[in-house]
């Protein structure tokens, strides 16, 4: 049709008016572009012909579901497809502005979810390394007590850092007991401790420079004040690099460790959810993947036929 623009020329005034207007980065126009050129370029062939305004108004639901499919079908993540449909709706957003082609289709749509990445954990021999030997960073004693305490009590009780940072010394377990931790909403849990961590708690009560006031943090610096979770990452990478360790291998990921090592014990997933303090059980199902890829690990690498 003479006098209607075609969607590549549509294309390319999007991205100029990006560049110019928006002040868009580099890289977003690039993107925005290469997202745009697959959905012309898929539309092309689904409606037998490049689209112009008038085709791209009268889009159905049901024809950007074809596009999603496709891309579904080339293995693109949802994270992928996702941000690839923030592209059209930004495109017919600038079509309805500039151009007056207002098709609600784009936004209709739900966006694809993005699956939050499997956790990952250390293999059992390298996380308990990190609980008996990262005191070695230091040679303060009373630092590599504390070291030692806090990281056994990571991934002895699957606390997240901010959890372990926050005990005072009144909240310490006593012989035989249960920690009560405070978690994320304020949400309070009973854990129990293992011997292993009552020891190395008990090593740096021992040397703690508060000693028994209970109101002292815990876990203090060098200053007497709370210890800083920033301190405690840079104890982890330098232990992980004395000691040959991956690149996942942070405080974070001693409590992946927990749960992913007690599920491959055999633990259920309800206790775990309760251990670690997860609102829902589908944040605590992301172990189960863990554990799928252990046994998939296993069986490729012992199976005869593999």
């Amino acid at each position: 049709m003479a006098g209607v623009m075609m969607g590549e020329a549509a294309r390319v005034a999007f991205l100029d008016w990006l560049t110019q207007e928006r002040r868009a980065s580099p890289l977003t126009v690039r993107e925005y572009g290469r997202d745009l050129a697959q959905f012309l370029g898929f539309m092309t062939q689904h409606l037998g012909q490049e689209p112009d305004l008038v085709a791209l108004g009268a889009l159905s639901q049901a024809d950007i579901r074809a596009w999603l499919a496709q891309q579904a079908g080339r293995n693109q993540i949802n994270a992928t497809r996702a941000r690839h449909l923030s592209a059209v709706r930004s495109f017919f957003r600038y079509l309805a502005r500039r151009h007056g082609t207002a098709n609600p289709a784009p936004g209709l749509l739900a966006t694809p979810k993005a699956r939050p990445p499997i956790p990952k954990a250390l293999a059992p021999a390298d996380a308990r390394s990190v609980a008996e030997d990262v005191g070695d960073v230091s040679d303060n004693p009373g630092v590599q007590a504390r070291d030692t305490a806090l990281f056994t009590l990571l991934y002895g009780c699957g606390l997240r850092i901010a959890e372990a940072l926050s005990l005072d010394v009144r909240d310490r377990p006593r012989a035989n007991g249960a920690l009560r931790v405070v978690g994320k909403g304020s949400k309070e849990r009973i854990v129990p401790v293992l011997p292993a961590v009552q020891i190395a708690l008990d090593a740096w009560m021992a040397l703690h420079p508060a000693g028994g006031d209970p109101a002292a943090p815990l876990f203090p610096g060098l200053r007497g004040k709370r210890l800083n979770a920033a301190v405690a990452q840079r104890t982890m990478r330098e232990y992980r690099r004395l000691a040959g360790l991956p690149e996942h291998a942070t405080p974070h990921a001693l409590r992946h460790s927990f749960a992913t090592h007690l599920l491959a014990g055999g633990a259920d997933l309800r206790s775990i959810q309760e251990l670690l303090g997860h609102a829902s059980l589908s944040t605590t199902q992301r172990y189960t993947a863990v554990d799928e890829a252990g046994l998939l690990a296993v069986f490729r690498a012992t199976h005869p036929r593999a």
